[in-house]
């Protein structure tokens, strides 16, 4: 890609910052931590997208995960459409709700129950609510870098000690709030056994993103989910699994399913709308038949199962189930990251590729591979990511702007966008 034009683009984000707190509705989006304009973004066909200037981008943000199939499948065009043309929203049961829940119960067998919400916050909120009703206790434990969405349960950094209570993260959150969450290090079992010596009848649970995706790729240690959940039962605490981003990105159905575990309650988002919003939660049909109107625990929305949505969602469910599909994702992605780092060695840049399913993340950091938790990914040179960032949208390439995400891969994406792909990172991790 040559020096195109971004003037609508910064005449847009010159509006946008009059109106809009920072110029944007998710802060990532702002180019804070890469530099430059933000991309107006207008069209997107299979593996690419376009902004409002006309440039052209092999997209490996994928709307952040979503976009599994790329964008525009046709079969998902025409469920949208063929929905759309049935009306918007009721507000009340729709056929499709039915479907969606017997999709998801059966493709991710540990839920035995399913309750559909409109964003992956609002499940992960839910799942927690649930677990503090059903166990009557009141903290939860929560891993550094894992991100649950922006209720206030989870905007939590760690305290000054590992055994005490965290501390807000974002203004706005009180320190009643805080002190009900206990963050650890990820892939850390003694302070996690530490915590819960500390705190053997307060906890009511465990949540954890099993492949953490919002600090980059991060791989749990062999047996640490296991004995995570092994550990939580031993004090009568739940295990919930935020896989809004895990789950469908690395087989044709939760990560957790793959392994063999079964959480006590899982949330789900991003690739089971097909890319409108939705989230879900569940799991255990004792646990989950708290929920009102069967039990105490309260939760509405006026879009939740929205008609449009589940069937963008069906849609783009009913295409996953190809084991194959998964197969060439993974292998393409281990290419990725096998190239990757073998550019790193010979260039003599420090860094390291992380990959997973249909997940990537290419880490600048001289911190020996693989990186295990917040304080290894914390190492990164920011700054070097942003110099790679713009050099690889120049090249017509777009990844998430910040070093502590994942990039998506897609079924669109053909070989020669991964050998273009490959070829422009070669060039510009120098």
């Amino acid at each position: 890609m040559t020096e195109n034009s971004t003037a609508k683009s910064e005449q847009l984000f010159a509006e946008a910052v009059k109106k809009i707190p920072g110029g944007v509705n998710s802060p990532v989006r702002a180019f804070q931590h890469v530099g430059g304009t933000p991309r107006y973004i207008v069209k997107g066909k299979g593996a690419r997208i376009w902004d409002v200037d006309g440039n052209e981008y092999v997209d490996f943000c994928g709307s952040w995960g979503p976009m599994i199939l790329g964008h525009a499948h046709p079969d998902v065009l025409k469920a949208a459409h063929d929905a759309v043309d049935k009306g918007l929203s009721f507000g009340a049961c729709v056929p499709d709700e039915v479907e969606m829940a017997n999709l998801l119960t059966t493709m991710v067998p540990s839920m035995e129950s399913v309750r559909l919400v409109t964003s992956g916050t609002e499940a992960t909120m839910t799942a927690v609510r649930l677990a503090r009703a059903f166990t009557n206790r009141s903290k939860i434990v929560k891993f550094e870098g894992c991100y649950h969405g922006h209720s206030d349960a989870f905007l939590i950094a760690a305290g000054s000690g590992l055994l005490t209570g965290g501390l807000p993260a974002s203004a706005g959150i009180t320190a009643g709030v805080a002190q009900d969450t206990l963050v650890v290090p990820f892939n850390d079992l003694d302070a996690l056994k530490a915590v819960f010596e500390k705190n053997p009848d307060t906890i009511a649970a465990i949540i954890a993103e099993p492949v953490p995706g919002n600090m980059g790729v991060v791989l749990p240690d062999p047996g640490y989910l296991e004995n995570l959940i092994e550990l939580a039962h031993a004090y009568g605490a739940l295990v919930i699994f935020d896989e809004v981003i895990n789950g469908f990105r690395i087989g044709p159905t939760s990560y957790a399913e793959l392994q063999h575990l079964v959480p006590d309650l899982t949330t789900l988002g991003k690739i089971i709308g097909g890319g409108l919003p939705i989230g879900a939660v569940g799991g255990r049909k004792a646990i989950m038949d708290q929920l009102a109107p069967m039990g105490p625990v309260y939760q509405a929305g006026t879009l939740s199962g929205n008609p449009v949505a589940l069937a963008v969602g069906i849609a783009t469910l009913k295409q996953l189930q190809n084991p194959e599909l998964y197969v060439r994702l993974t292998q393409t992605t281990t290419r990725i990251a096998s190239r990757i780092n073998a550019a790193f060695e010979r260039k003599g840049v420090p860094g390291h590729c992380a990959s997973v399913g249909a997940l990537f993340t290419i880490f600048f950091t001289a911190h020996p591979a693989p990186l295990r938790s917040l304080a290894d990914v914390k190492t990164c040179d920011t700054q070097r990511f942003a110099t790679f960032f713009q050099k690889m949208l120049a090249a017509g390439f777009y990844l998430p702007p910040a070093q502590f995400e994942a990039a998506f891969l897609s079924a669109a994406h053909t070989e020669s966008d991964i050998e273009n792909f490959l070829t422009a990172v070669e060039n510009s991790i120098g």
